[in-house]
């Protein structure tokens, strides 16, 4: 059973923006909300040279990196075209317009 952290609404993230998450002993998290409110969570560094995915610019369900255009999808931290590379991306969900964050030990576990 994944416990889930509450971290905020969903008004929280202003469309195709994002914001990020700080979980002691644990990489820094982006939490993206996209034009069509879906909400995706990566941890926030590009595959290719650890940029700031939440600072880049998100488009349908992907997220350009601010620092050298790579498009990684949201929803399974890839690297799009001819780039390689993978972002962990992070179980979350939205209920009630709050968005739940799967908390990291039990991502480890269910592994």
């Amino acid at each position: 059973m994944t416990d889930w952290i509450d971290i905020g609404t969903l008004a929280d993230i202003p469309q195709r923006g994002a914001r990020t998450v700080r979980l002691e002993g644990e990489p820094e998290i982006a939490v993206f909300r996209t034009g069509d409110d879906r909400i995706f969570a990566l941890v926030n560094e590009c595959p290719h040279k650890k940029g700031p995915l939440s600072q880049g610019i998100v488009h349908g369900h992907s997220v350009t990196c601010p620092l050298h255009n790579w498009n990684i999808a949201l929803a399974s931290g890839e690297a799009q075209g001819s780039d390689s590379g993978c972002t962990p991306t992070i179980a979350v969900r939205e209920e009630n317009g709050r968005i739940l964050l799967a908390r990291p030990e039990a991502m480890k576990d269910a592994a």
